[in-house]
C-alpha cells in the first residue's frame, strides 16, 4: 500500500490530497466538499479506525500541476490530521486509475505522465 500526500486545487482553494492506493475510494470533508452533494446507496467502510456508514457523494474537479481530474466523492465529517497537518481529501484507487495516476513510492511522487498526455479514448457508437 503506497500513501503520497499533496496539494489539489478545487473551485480555488487548496487542499490536501492523500493519494492512497489501499483506499478503493475517494471521500472529502464535509467542510472541502464544493457542493451539490447528493444522497446514494450506502456503504459501510473504515476510516481512521472507525467503521462509517456513509451516504452523500459529491462531483468535483481537481487541479493538479495544472492538469485537471473529475472525481466522486464521499462526503465525511473530517478525515484526521497526518503529518502535513489537516487532511481534506483521499483519493482512492479507483480515481487514480480512471485518469492513469501512478505512485512512485521510491521518490515519494506521483506519476502524472498518463493524466499529462490525455489520451482518453471514449467508445462511441454510431
Amino acid at each position: 500500500m503506497t500513501r503520497i500526500v499533496r496539494q489539489i486545487e478545487v473551485d480555488g482553494k487548496l487542499l490536501t490530497a492523500l493519494f492512497d492506493t489501499g483506499s478503493l475510494r475517494s471521500y472529502v470533508t464535509s467542510e472541502a466538499s464544493p457542493g451539490p452533494n447528493r444522497r446514494g446507496r450506502v456503504i459501510s467502510v473504515g476510516l481512521g479506525g472507525q467503521s462509517r456508514r456513509l451516504d452523500e457523494r459529491c462531483d468535483f474537479t481537481a487541479r493538479i500541476d495544472e492538469l485537471e481530474m473529475d472525481i466522486t466523492a464521499y462526503v465525511i465529517p473530517e478525515l484526521g490530521l497526518i503529518e502535513q497537518g489537516r487532511l481534506d481529501v483521499i483519493i482512492g484507487a479507483l480515481a487514480m486509475e480512471e485518469w492513469w495516476i501512478k505512485l512512485d513510492p521510491h521518490n515519494n511522487e506521483l506519476d502524472l505522465s498518463g493524466l499529462r498526455k490525455g489520451e482518453f479514448t471514449e467508445f462511441s457508437a454510431w
